[in-house]
C-alpha cells in the first residue's frame, strides 16, 4: 500500500519532468542543421520517452499525447500525423490480435494446451518439458500476453494440487519460469507474436518505404528462437535445481480437464483451419498483396462463418494497444519526415569511424536493457526511429536495424515490469526478485550474444547483411 502511495506521489513529478524537459528542447536555440520543425519534433519525442520510461501516464496515453503534442507544436501538420493511424502495421496487428481472440474464444487455444500437457505430464521433468515447449510454441501464432493468460491458472493449479511450498519449491519456479520465459522466447520468432515486430515494419516503411515481410522476419528470427530455447531449458534445470515430485495428481488435474472440454466442434475445426489457411497465404501472398489485407480478410471470415461472436473478441482484445502503436508510428515518422532523426544520429556520433556489427552490438544492448523496464513496444517506438536515422547516415541497410530492435525488445528476461508474462509470474508469490533475475539476466546476455553472432554470420545469407549493396 505504501508502495501505491509513493508511486503516485511520483507520477505529476514525472509528468512534469517531461513536459519541462520538452519545453526545453523547444526553446533552446537552434542547432545548425535542424530544422524549427525537426526540433520540434525532437521535443515531443523526448516528453513521450521520458513518460513511456517512467510510466506517469498509460503507454497509450502518452501515444494519444503524441499525436496532440506534434500538430500543436508545428513539427507535423495534423491531417499527416492522423493519417499514420491508417499504417499496414496498425491493421494488421488489429488482425492478429482477433484472430487470436478466436483461439481463445472457440476454445481451440485451451484444448491445444490441455491435450499437450497431458502427452507430456508424465514425469516432473518433461511436465516442465511441456510447459516450456507448449509457451514458446503457442507464442509463434498467438500474442505471448495471451499464452501467459492461459497458462497460468493452469501451472498455478498445478503448484496448488502437488502442494508445492511457496518458500521452498524449486520445481514451482522452474514451472513458472519456463511458462515465463517459454512465451518471450517464442513470441520474438514471428510477427504473431505480439506488436513489436509489425511496429517496427510500420515505422522501418514510413521511414525508408522498404517492406519487412512475415517470411524475411521469421527466417532471421525463426532460428535464433530455437537455439535460446535449446539454451534456455539449460538454464532453467541449472538455476532451479528441483526435489524429486510425484506429478501424478497434476496428470489427474489435466485429464479431469480434459474431460471438462466439450466435444470437437466446427467452431474449433473452423478457427484452426482458418488461421492454417491465414498463415499460408502470408507466406506465399504476404509480399504481393499484403499481410494486413490477408489479415483483414481472415477476420471477416471469422464473423461470416460465425467461427466467434463480437462479444467474445471485446473481451479478448486490448483494443488501446492499436491507439499506441499510431502514435508511435506518427512520432518516429515525424523524426524522419523533419530530418531530426538523421540530425540526431550524426550529432550523437559525428564523423566517428563505428563498425557497423558494433553498431548493432551497441542498439541491441541498449535495447535488450530497456525493455526489462518499460513495455517492449515503447522500446521500438524510442529506439527505432533514432537507429534508422544512424544506419542511412552511414550507408547501412536500414532492414536488419528494423529486426535487431524488434528482436532485442522481445527479450525481456530478469524484471517483472519487463512483460506481464514477467508480471504474473512474479505475483505468484514464489519469487524473490533476485531469484527471477539472476539467471534471467544470464539468459539475456546469452541471448544477446546469439542474436549479435546471428547478425553477423547467418542474416547476410538470408539478405540481410549489414553491407550496403553494391
Amino acid at each position: 500500500m505504501v508502495a501505491l502511495l509513493l508511486e503516485r506521489s511520483r507520477r505529476p513529478a514525472w509528468i512534469l519532468v517531461a513536459l519541462t524537459a520538452g519545453v526545453v528542447v523547444a526553446t533552446l536555440p537552434r542547432a545548425d542543421g535542424l530544422s524549427i520543425a525537426g526540433q520540434r519534433a525532437l521535443a515531443v519525442f523526448v516528453t513521450c520517452m521520458l513518460l513511456w520510461v517512467t510510466n506517469a501516464i498509460p503507454m497509450v496515453i502518452t501515444s494519444l499525447l503524441a499525436l496532440a503534442l506534434l500538430p500543436l507544436s508545428g513539427a507535423m501538420r495534423a491531417r499527416d500525423a492522423y493519417s499514420l493511424f491508417g499504417n499496414e502495421a496498425v491493421f494488421f496487428i488489429l488482425g492478429v490480435f482477433i484472430l487470436g481472440a478466436g483461439l481463445v474464444a472457440s476454445g481451440l487455444s485451451t484444448r491445444i494446451a490441455v491435450g499437450a500437457l497431458r502427452r507430456f505430464g508424465r514425469s516432473a521433468g518433461s511436465l516442465l518439458d511441456g510447459v516450456y515447449l507448449l509457451s514458446t510454441f503457442l507464442a509463434f501464432v498467438m500474442s505471448e500476453h495471451a499464452v501467459a493468460a492461459i497458462l497460468f491458472p493452469i501451472v498455478m493449479e498445478m503448484a496448488k494440487v502437488l502442494d508445492l511450498d511457496v518458500k521452498k519449491s524449486g520445481y514451482a519456479r522452474a514451472l513458472l519460469v519456463s511458462l515465463a520465459w517459454g512465451t518471450s522466447i517464442g513470441g520474438i520468432a514471428t510477427f504473431l507474436g505480439g506488436g513489436r515486430a509489425p511496429l517496427a515494419a510500420g515505422i522501418l516503411l514510413e521511414a525508408t518505404g522498404e517492406r519487412l515481410g512475415f517470411v524475411r522476419y521469421a527466417l532471421a528470427a525463426i532460428p535464433l528462437s530455437l537455439v535460446l530455447f535449446v539454451i534456455g531449458r539449460m538454464v532453467i534445470r541449472r538455476a532451479f535445481p528441483f526435489e524429486d515430485i510425484d506429478v501424478s495428481k497434476s496428470r489427474e488435474l489435466v485429464e479431469t480437464r480434459r474431460r471438462d472440454l466439450p466435444k470437437v466442434g466446427a467452431r474449433e475445426l473452423g478457427m484452426g483451419g482458418l488461421l492454417g489457411v491465414t498463415i499460408v497465404l502470408w507466406v506465399t501472398l504476404g509480399e504481393e498483396r499484403g499481410l494486413s489485407t490477408i489479415a483483414l480478410a481472415a477476420v471477416v471470415l471469422l464473423f461470416v462463418l460465425r467461427i466467434v461472436k463480437w462479444s467474445e473478441v471485446e473481451t479478448h482484445v486490448r483494443w488501446g494497444i492499436f491507439l499506441m502503436y499510431g502514435g508511435a508510428i506518427a512520432l518516429g515518422a515525424s523524426l524522419d519526415r523533419t530530418g531530426a532523426a538523421r540530425w540526431a544520429s550524426e550529432s550523437l556520433l559525428g564523423d566517428v569511424a563505428i563498425p557497423p556489427v558494433l553498431l548493432i552490438a551497441v542498439l541491441s544492448g541498449i535495447a535488450l536493457l530497456l525493455t526489462e523496464f518499460m513495455s517492449n513496444s515503447a522500446v521500438v517506438a524510442a529506439i527505432l526511429p533514432m537507429a534508422l536515422g544512424i544506419a542511412r547516415a552511414r550507408g547501412i541497410p536500414t532492414a536488419p536495424v528494423a529486426v535487431v530492435i524488434a528482436v532485442s525488445s522481445g527479450l525481456a528476461l530478469a524484471l517483472p515490469m519487463g512483460t506481464p508474462a514477467n508480471a504474473i509470474v512474479y505475483s505468484s508469490g514464489y519469487f524473490s526478485i533476485r531469484q527471477l533475475a539472476l539467471p534471467g539476466f544470464v539468459l539475456a546476455a546469452i541471448a544477446w550474444i546469439l542474436l549479435n553472432l546471428a547478425v553477423h554470420f547467418y542474416w547476410p545469407i538470408i539478405g540481410l547483411g549489414l553491407e550496403a549493396p553494391s
